[in-house]
């Protein structure tokens, strides 16, 4: 992928949640936290593995109401406590194999994913910037097609971040 394509494919999404950056960070890095607000509203999330280390995964089951299921995992490539994590996420199955969603046949199978936590005045910006790796050109125009979704998706996951981390 060039230095433009790489440009033009990044998503960015930065949010300021009401909450010191130790907690924000923990609430990314402990499962406990983790099965209480991530992925996408509506869904039930268990969480199979947490083995937060670099190469360490997170590997989860998101559960539809209905009953259908979805298989997910990250694998940590960097941690800088309470500054940033780096990993690749990809969908995946119930053993935690890469696989493509099924309703999106172009998804690339991999988007590396650079989170960063500053905090000010107690308050804390998390920034995710992701970008498909090892995609094909199709993929990457899928991808940067899903912009506005991805937005609207992680708007809905952050905002259940912010409700749990009212709670916690």
């Amino acid at each position: 992928m060039s230095e433009h394509q790489a440009a033009t494919s990044e998503f960015v999404i930065s949010r300021t949640f009401n909450a010191p950056r130790d907690l924000v960070f923990k609430a990314w890095s402990e499962a406990e936290h983790l099965q209480h607000w991530w992925g996408p509203k509506g869904l039930a999330i268990s969480v199979a593995t947490l083995d937060f280390r670099p190469g360490g995964t997170f590997h989860y089951c998101m559960k539809a109401p209905d009953g259908n299921e979805m298989w997910g995992k990250f694998v940590y490539r960097e941690i800088v406590p309470a500054e940033k994590i780096v990993f690749v996420n990809s969908f995946s199955d119930p053993e935690g194999n890469i696989v493509r969603p099924p309703f999106l046949l172009t998804f690339p199978l991999e988007v590396l994913n650079v989170l960063t936590f500053d905090e000010q005045d107690g308050k804390t910006t998390l920034t995710l910037r992701g970008g498909p790796i090892n995609a094909t050109e199709d993929e990457l125009k899928l991808y940067e097609s899903m912009h506005d979704s991805m937005q609207q998706g992680f708007t809905g996951t952050f905002d259940q971040l912010e409700e749990h981390l009212a709670k916690a």
